[in-house]
């Protein structure tokens, strides 16, 4: 230990928000942990967020109660670490990397530094292995390819938090006997869903394969900037050091993206747009792009954070900037899930730009690619045939559009719709979706080969 880092500073100048201000220290280290000593001796823990010539911001991982402007700071030389080893998988922790379940601290392993970096692109080796979510939506017309960042956007009041903790019990690299695991990560949720999180993974027994962290509502806005890189610092030993294959889902970023704003807020920096800081590009990369797969390592790191778009707005700054850094996104929508239709994904509005590289022959099945362009096609015309039926009536219809118009009403019951524990293959999902095809005839799937068509196409008599 340097032994600068054992002087205690009586310089707190000033204390906004979670954010201390301390002026006349030696030089210290962007991200440097430091001990708050209060004036009744409880010492509570933070991290240096900013330096300057003459002064150094410091982040409290806890709420400043108690703090004022007699608080002593000690630097104590070294970043946040996280403790990874075995035990940590079927193991529950808090915003701070604390064990919270019932069972011992963890004991061994080595302690990571838990800033990270992103990986290098000459590093990454290309996402091309299909992982089955089990949600037909998702498998068939967002794919989710290992290694990927793909994003949910969805809506306050929408069923996110359900479809996540559906993926992470049924995510799965199928035909392949390889370790799998599941980091998952809540951020700003109440103790109602800390509680539900927690019981479905036991009572489903998925907490056996997963490290999950909870950040609660009521806990500090400084915690909440860190949970995301306490999971990923999980990840990347699970996947680089261990070999396994890890999905990472994380939720709720808007909450993550709020307590920056808020942080930034304490620090009078000069707000970009709507309020959050300009550097929030940046610093969501620092976090999405720690997602990959390296050269030369067995394991590799998926990422599917959950965002709520204000006002359901996807031009509102968290969902655009998230937009530009991953790779694709999945929608859900309001429509729908006022229809009663769970998971209500909108197959229209999201992509996975990497699905190609994914799907097909000895991946999922030859006549992937094509069913997801005839579905896409076929749903699009019978919703836009809906807003016709809303003008003329459906009897002013053509044979031909009524056929369309019944197979977008079909398409989201039969093929949308499934159930929380309902886990599809994807033989099963592109089965139902030819199923579907026998309502259109056979010359209006423009988007298949003939030979395609051949071999599984069926009309209905």
């Amino acid at each position: 230990m340097n032994i600068e880092s054992r002087k205690e500073y009586k310089t707190v100048e000033a204390i906004k928000g979670p954010l201390l201000f301390v002026r006349k220290t030696h030089a210290v280290g962007y991200g440097e942990l430091v001990k708050i000593k209060l004036d009744s001796g409880e010492t509570k823990l933070g991290q240096v967020l900013d330096t300057s010539k003459d002064l150094v911001v410091v982040q409290s991982f806890e709420d400043t109660t108690g703090m004022s402007l007699t608080s002593s700071v000690r630097f104590l030389g070294d970043v946040f670490r996280f403790k990874v080893s075995d035990e940590i998988i079927g193991r529950v922790f808090n915003g701070r990397g604390e064990v919270i379940d019932k069972g011992m601290k963890i004991t061994k392993g080595e302690a990571m530094e838990v800033i990270g970096n992103a990986i290098n692109p000459y590093s990454r080796a290309k996402p091309q292995d299909f992982i089955q979510t089990g949600i037909s939506t998702i498998d068939v017309m967002h794919t989710l390819v290992r290694g990927q960042k793909l994003p949910i956007f969805s809506g306050s009041g929408l069923p996110h938090n359900d479809i996540a903790l559906q993926i992470a019990r049924q995510a799965k690299v199928p035909g392949k006997e390889e370790d799998f695991a599941v980091v998952f990560a809540a951020m700003g949720i109440t103790h109602e869903e800390a509680y539900k999180f927690i019981n479905e993974f036991e009572k489903t027994g998925a907490i056996e394969r997963a490290v999950v962290f909870l950040n609660l509502a009521d806990d500090p806005a400084s915690e909440r900037l860190l949970t995301p890189r306490l999971a990923l610092t999980a990840a990347e030993y699970l996947a680089y050091e261990k070999g396994m294959h890890v999905l990472v889902i994380l939720t709720d970023m808007t909450n993550y993206a709020e307590s920056l704003r808020e942080i930034a807020s304490a620090r009078e920096e000069i707000p970009g747009r709507r309020g959050y800081p300009g550097y929030m590009y940046t610093d969501l990369a620092t976090i999405y792009e720690r997602a990959g797969i390296i050269k030369g390592k067995k394991g590799s790191v998926t990422q599917m954070p959950i965002l709520t778009m204000p006002g359901d707005d996807i031009t509102h700054p968290i969902p655009d900037l998230t937009g530009y850094i991953t790779e694709g996104q999945i929608v859900l929508g309001r429509d729908l899930h006022r229809k009663g239709i769970y998971p209500p994904i909108d197959v229209l509005l999201g992509l996975s730009r990497l699905m190609n590289n994914g799907i097909g022959k000895s991946k999922t099945r030859e006549d992937h690619k094509e069913v997801y362009e005839q579905l896409y096609s076929a749903y699009a015309e019978g919703k836009d045939l809906r807003g016709l039926v809303a003008i003329v009536g459906r009897d002013a219809l053509s044979e031909r559009d009524l056929k369309f118009l019944d197979f977008a009403d079909a398409f989201e019951e039969r093929f949308v719709k499934q159930g929380l524990y309902e886990d599809r293959s994807i033989e099963q999902s592109l089965d139902i979706a030819w199923d579907l095809f026998s309502m259109i005839p056979e010359h209006e799937l423009v988007k298949i080969k003939p030979e395609t068509k051949k071999k599984y196409y069926k009309s209905k008599k």
